[in-house]
């Protein structure tokens, strides 16, 4: 009776389908096909393989990121467009679209008067009748069309005949209908490489959907009811019907997000078992003797972060955290506080930033912050005179300087450290990933020196768990004591003089402005000219009255640090400037921003610039002229008229433009998905990284014998962490 039990136990557990958990009859499994073991190399031959897939067109698939049979797999549709089964020509409707199966009669090419221009033009006909079929610009069709060809015509009826947007021959291949009749899938494709064509390959190639990696560990599939990677991948493509397409797609989703996550686990882990870090120990009576002699009191944000850093710095493995904060929220006391800890230790700390007139603009904030301390640092940049810069590397490879400020001139060969501890790297965003990790490579001996990554461009979560995944990430909201909100007005070349009048009226009262040149996409020098053009203006125009200033990054470093401590010391009242201002600016007294070509800046990066005002006692004002012709445009400085957080309007941005315009450029190694969509899909990211977590804290390392192929899968559709960066 047990045996009986057992065998029946047995029976129900093995007649259950794998992922979806639907019963199976004995008759189902003696009926599934028999074949051979996966061989996912098979997906790994070129797309030259492929019939139609010659040369030209196979440059074209690569530009598309399609260079092997397995990238035709991944390469998903978009849409789908449902073309009913074939109708009669005599039930068709004027300018109803149909798909209708006729045989050719005849066939002439006429040519128009209209330059460019051809019309072929074919009797077809089927049971109910004949009709005129009409293609324009494809003369080459009257040698393929021959009497008696029978086709599938997807197309409209109008008062000229049948307007033929898609054919194929009704050759009982198999193949015929894919572009003509049911659920035919649109795959993104390019001016070169059109969506039929794609549609062809993802056909041919859909028989080998089985040979597909299965990446995701069996547990996890069978837990989540999830289909196999071949199955999904084929119904992705020819689907039966759009909920089927959307099943397969959100499997494909899933896989892809979890994958991303898995590498960057992997790198992570990979980053902490190849080098240890060093441990700081607890903050001593050096650190707490600057935190006291602060002029302000800390924000509750600033202490937690401070407090994160410290179990960080304690600990043996090298920290790695993203420090994001608004617009004037303290980062940079932050910063300090984690170098104060280093040099106390006994080690030295270094702070990278992209530009010379952030890392000028941070020394001049530590030399404030830690004047009566009399810890010596340097600032070390490209526009350092020679003799001094080497009198710097002297005094840094004999550990005698504790601290260092400076941009990519950190990074250089000639640079070494005594006892590099610490590595804060502002704006990080904007750095390579290669130079970012350069100053990783200057720790003392084998140890790797803890990394505090800073960026005062707000992330959603979203965007931060795929470009920073692999980082700690600590968030400062609250901005310090009387700060001031900043009144936005989007404004049009008809209240220009106007807004220069309220502006003549703050600079009476004392106060200072900016005006902010128009953005030049991939073009410092015409930005410097405009800037320049623009200063010359307002000298003989509408500020003849003020000093007017000039900052733009073409500017020498001298010309730029004069420019700065001119408008700080308020001999300048009007400073001109490229978005070179967008961060490290920080003039109490200044209390309007004028931003010209508005419509041409990321929100991000617009609520930046308004940053630069409202940092004191005094009512703020952002003006932005903005040509709001584009919705997109309109939409922007909508939201940065409205909305004042900037974590808020970042989620905002990341709607209207997606993910891979945020951050501004690709160097910093954000995935491209193929089939994810972000924000949409950020409750299956979310989802994602947490089995993966769940995997690493129960198996300790992704690539344990347990989980399978799933490691190499990781960095085979991402990247290797031991390369570089993880991008897709």
């Amino acid at each position: 009776m047990a045996s009986q039990t057992s065998t029946s136990a047995t029976r129900q557990i093995r007649t259950r389908a794998l992922g979806s958990g639907e019963r199976l009859a004995p008759e189902d499994l003696r009926g599934a096909p028999l074949r051979s073991l996966p061989r996912p190399s098979r997906l790994k031959a070129p797309i030259s393989a492929l019939r139609g897939a010659g040369a030209r067109l196979a440059a074209a698939a690569g530009e598309l990121g399609i260079e092997t049979l397995g990238d035709v797999l991944l390469h998903v549709p978009h849409s789908y467009r449902d073309r009913a089964e074939p109708r009669q020509l005599s039930e068709l409707a004027i300018g109803e679209p149909a798909t209708v199966e006729v045989e050719v009669r005849s066939v002439r090419l006429r040519r128009t008067r209209r330059r460019g221009l051809t019309i072929v033009e074919a009797t077809v006909a089927d049971d109910s009748g004949p009709a005129k079929a009409v293609w324009f610009n494809q003369p080459w069709l009257t040698d393929r069309l021959g009497e008696g060809t029978r086709l599938l015509l997807y197309g409209k009826l109008d008062r000229s005949g049948f307007r033929v947007e898609a054919h194929e021959l009704a050759n009982g291949d198999g193949a015929a209908g894919i572009h003509t009749t049911g659920l035919v899938p649109v795959h993104p494709a390019s001016e070169r490489l059109r969506p039929l064509r794609i549609r062809d390959w993802a056909w041919q190639v859909q028989p080998l959907a089985w040979h597909a990696l299965e990446a995701l560990p069996g547990e996890l599939r069978a837990r989540r009811r999830l289909a196999g990677a071949g199955d999904a991948l084929a119904t992705a493509h020819f689907p039966d019907s759009l909920a089927g397409a959307e099943r397969a797609r959100d499997r494909l989703a899933f896989e892809e997000l979890f994958l991303h996550q898995a590498a960057l686990a992997a790198r992570r882990q990979g980053r902490e078992a190849s080098r240890p870090g060093v441990s700081l120990g607890q903050p001593g009576e050096q650190v707490e003797r600057w935190l006291e002699s602060l002029p302000f009191e800390r924000t509750g944000d600033q202490r937690r972060a401070m407090e994160e850093i410290d179990a960080d710095l304690v600990a043996v493995r090298p920290m790695q955290r993203l420090l994001m904060g608004e617009v004037g929220s303290g980062k940079t006391v932050v910063a300090l506080y984690a170098m104060l800890r280093a040099v106390e230790a006994g080690y030295q700390a270094a702070l990278m930033a992209p530009t010379e007139t952030l890392a000028e603009q941070h020394a001049a904030t530590l030399d404030r912050l830690v004047a009566h301390q009399s810890l010596p640092f340097t600032l070390l940049t490209s526009a350092t005179p020679a003799a001094r810069r080497r009198e710097a590397i002297g005094r840094l490879a004999s550990g005698e300087l504790g601290m260092v400020v400076g941009t990519h001139a950190l990074i250089e060969p000639d640079v070494a450290f005594d006892r590099l501890a610490l590595c804060v790297i502002d704006e990080q965003h904007r750095f390579g990933v290669r130079q970012r990790g350069a100053l990783d490579t200057k720790g003392p001996d084998t140890a790797a020196p803890h990394a505090l990554h800073m960026t005062a461009t707000p992330i959603p979560r979203t965007l931060s768990l795929t470009a920073y995944g692999d980082l700690d990430a600590t968030v400062l909201r609250e901005l310090p004591a009387g700060r001031k909100p900043v009144d936005t007005w989007v404004v049009g070349e008809e209240k220009r003089a106007g807004a220069y009048e309220f502006i003549r009226e703050r600079l009476r009262e004392g106060r200072q402005a900016y005006v902010v040149c128009p953005l030049v996409q991939g073009s410092d020098k015409l930005e410097a000219k405009a800037a320049a053009e623009e200063t010359d203006r307002l000298r003989a125009g509408e500020f003849a009255d003020f000093e007017v200033g000039l900052l733009h990054g073409q500017m020498a470093a001298r010309e730029k640090q004069a420019a700065m401590e001119s408008f700080a010391s308020q001999k300048t009242d009007v400073l001109v400037a490229t978005s070179v201002i967008e961060v490290g600016i920080d003039v109490a007294n200044a209390t309007v921003i004028l931003v010209e070509g508005a419509e041409r800046y990321g929100l991000s990066q617009l609520h930046q610039l308004r940053g630069r005002v409202g940092r004191g006692e005094h009512a703020s004002h952002c003006i932005l002229f903005a040509d709001t012709e584009s919705e997109l445009a309109r939409r922007r400085v909508d939201a940065i008229a409205k909305e004042r957080d900037g974590f808020k309007l970042a989620e905002v941005d990341l709607a209207l433009r997606g993910e891979g315009e945020i951050l501004g450029t690709r160097q910093h190694g954000l995935p491209r998905f193929r089939v994810a969509e972000l924000p949409e899909d950020v409750g299956v990211l979310t989802e994602a990284r947490r089995e993966v977590i769940a995997l690493v804290e129960r198996y300790g390392s992704l690539d344990a014998p347990d989980l399978g192929p799933l490691l190499d899968a990781a960095r085979d559709r991402f990247g290797d962490e031991r390369a570089g960066p993880i991008a897709a």
